[in-house]
């Protein structure tokens, strides 16, 4: 498509979650720093909360990522699970084997699990569970998450459970059945949508590590736009910037200006806002008019004196 015209080696603005472009933003990198701090010094759980699109799965993959080889990770990125299907899921994600020769029961699987985790902390391999989407997941197996934090040894948590979610994750917690499992929260921390200067490193820091070398990619203007239609939410941006790209790409142009990121929100239903709504209906009076205009223009001029 634009790769060749804009001197690129891949796509800068996917919105799939890639940690070659994880972009160390103050609120993401303090996000990070105590993520990983927590989960060094043994704590039972993290929780990490953002809107939608802040980018918490890659978060979330870029802790994975940081940790080293004397940990053993476990990541569930489908929040609808039952009880025992998540132990179903934990066991697999940590390769415990279950018995054969027995029902498989919830008891069942939190026994293979318990010997498992024992045997890891014997040899010092601290394991971690991800998950993603929490405000999703049901009651009861946030209550069975709160039941595996209970084992522990005499010296510290068998495992540590960081769960990231959307603002609504706290209105669950708040649940009568499961305040014990908010009391066991000890660090927490919620991601703030990018700033307007953040914004321009954000979109230069994508296109470098695509292997963009040429000027400056995306006008003031431009830029402007861009923070008012993405209000700085990562996904919007990357969704914009694709599109501006590929409008500019279609202009034959090498800078994203004002048109290309107008056209660009014009075609992106989630920036749709009354002020895009009345931005679209002067640009087509002024169109009309120009339209109205030519029309007149050519009939003055062919008019026939009598």
């Amino acid at each position: 498509m634009y790769l060749q015209h804009f001197g690129l080696n891949e796509f800068p603005f996917s919105i799939t979650p890639d940690t070659s472009y994880y972009f160390a933003s103050a609120s993401y990198q303090d996000a990070l720093n105590t993520v990983i701090f927590a989960v060094t010094t043994g704590e039972g759980f993290i929780k990490i909360t953002g809107e939608v699109g802040t980018g918490k799965t890659l978060l979330c993959r870029k802790l994975m990522s940081s940790l080293d080889q004397s940990y053993k990770i476990a990541y569930v990125p489908n929040p609808y699970l039952e009880p025992q299907s998540l132990l179903m899921v934990l066991a697999e994600e940590l390769n415990i084997n279950l018995p054969t020769d027995t029902q498989i029961t919830q008891h069942v699987i939190l026994n293979a699990l318990t010997h498992a985790l024992l045997n890891f902390a014997r040899d010092n391999i601290k394991v971690v569970v991800c998950l993603d989407e929490v405000q999703a997941m049901p009651i009861e197996t946030l209550e069975a998450l709160r039941l595996l934090s209970n084992l522990e040894t005499e010296k510290r948590k068998l495992l540590q459970v960081v769960i990231f979610g959307q603002p609504e994750l706290e209105d669950k917690l708040n649940h009568a059945s499961i305040r014990q499992l908010k009391q066991r929260i000890t660090f927490s921390y919620q991601l703030d949508l990018l700033n307007r200067d953040e914004m321009a490193y954000y979109l230069n820091h994508r296109l470098t590590i695509a292997g963009y070398k040429g000027s400056r990619m995306f006008s003031h203007t431009a830029l402007y736009l861009m923070y008012h239609y993405s209000k700085g939410v990562p996904r919007l941006i990357n969704i914009l910037a694709h599109k501006a790209l590929l409008a500019t790409y279609g202009k034959g142009k090498h800078q994203v200006g004002m048109r290309e990121v107008l056209a660009a929100a014009s075609d992106t239903e989630s920036v749709g806002t009354k002020w895009q709504y009345l931005g679209s209906k002067s640009l087509s009076l002024t169109m009309l008019l120009g339209a109205f205009g030519l029309i007149l223009f050519i009939f003055i001029n062919n008019l026939k004196p009598y």
